[in-house]
């Protein structure tokens, strides 16, 4: 069966079939902080591969519907312990598909550049920093003008891998939070209004002047929504952008690409930053799926890591995966299997705007 393939980068590894598109569909459920990426990710590999539809549920219900069988791959940004993994019933693999980070984004009319340090979130998630113009605040930001308003804090009310991200910093950098509020993907906030995905917090925010909320940075360079300089491990107050996202990335990547970046020690880095993932069975005869499904996955996980999915990610206002992850990204997939043998693929060369 011809396809018309319109495609920019010279060489992609993909699997695809000579069956219709209808019969590779793909689903996935999971993450809402990846969803702006992933949205156009998966239309542009539809144009040559698979069409895909994905739910942005949240981290917590994509790993429920991966665990169901009732999609073809989750979505997380944070990875599964191993328990979490013993509870699957088969071996999962781990696929980073860029990087982001979680921001403490803010309404306040006319205030640019406001600092903030793990102390002062923690203490305002808490409960205890009830008014923007409350003296620890203006101590670390003498030249600001902070209104005299109350804060409204916003959380997320599903079970998220941002809040879990957020929450695994909090702990690691606050003795306090870790305490009395702890990390996970589901918390009990003291104070504060909730609201669903990232999408939900960032509405609450923008409609509600002096209220701070933590959500995906990519929200908030979108919707050029303010967000707070954290002081990061070095004492410099950092910004979330490319640069200071992949900063965050410099450390050893192991294999199986589980790995914490938050709390960087590189002075450029800034400190909420995280892989996230797409999660899938290692081994794809299971529940019915057909090889053709299979081979379907496996061309959609080596498009995001190409250097085409990588610019989108970029494009989308994340940062992009660093080599070495993308060469062990690429081993994770070529180790999948189906009834298990290594899942073929097909190598294409494919000249921009050629018809095959």
């Amino acid at each position: 069966m011809k396809k018309v393939l319109l495609f920019t980068a010279a060489t992609l590894i993909i699997a695809l079939s000579s069956c219709g598109k209808k019969e590779s569909a793909l689903s996935g459920a999971g993450a809402t902080f990846p969803a702006p990426f992933y949205n156009i990710v998966f239309k542009e590999y539809a144009k040559i591969g698979s069409p895909v539809t994905y739910g942005a549920i949240g981290s917590g219900g994509g790993i429920r519907s991966l665990k169901d069988q009732t999609v073809d791959f989750g979505a997380t940004d944070v990875f599964l312990s191993d328990t979490e993994l013993k509870d699957m019933g088969a071996d999962i693999v781990h696929i980073p598909t860029c990087l982001g980070a979680v921001v403490l984004s803010y309404n306040l009319k006319d205030v640019k550049d406001l600092k903030l340090t793990a102390d002062l979130i923690s203490d305002i998630y808490r409960g205890k920093i009830t008014n923007w113009n409350d003296a620890r605040i203006k101590e670390i930001n003498p030249d600001l003008n902070l209104p005299d308003k109350g804060i409204t804090a916003v959380y997320r009310s599903d079970g998220s891998g941002t809040t879990s991200v957020f929450s695994e910093y909090m702990s690691k950098v606050n003795e306090t939070w870790k305490t009395e509020i702890g990390e996970g993907k589901s918390l009990k906030f003291p104070v504060g209004i909730a609201a669903k995905g990232n999408p939900g917090v960032a509405g609450i925010i923008a409609e509600t002047e002096g209220a701070i909320g933590y959500i995906g940075s990519e929200y908030a360079l979108a919707l050029n929504m303010s967000a707070a300089l954290l002081q990061n491990s070095a004492g410099n107050f950092i910004a979330a952008d490319s640069k200071s996202i992949s900063a965050s990335a410099n450390v050893d990547i192991p294999n199986d690409t589980r790995v914490v970046i938050t709390n960087s020690p590189n002075p450029e880095a800034y400190p909420i930053s995280t892989f996230t993932w797409i999660i899938a069975y290692k081994e794809q005869n299971y529940n019915v799926r057909s090889e053709v499904q299979a081979k379907a996955l496996a061309g959609l996980l080596n498009y995001i890591i190409s250097e085409e999915g990588q610019t989108i990610a970029t494009k989308t206002h994340y940062a992009p995966l660093p080599p070495v992850a993308v060469e062990k990204t690429k081993a994770i997939i070529e180790s999948m299997t189906y009834d298990g043998k290594k899942i073929e693929t097909y190598q294409l060369s494919v000249a921009k705007g050629a018809a095959h």
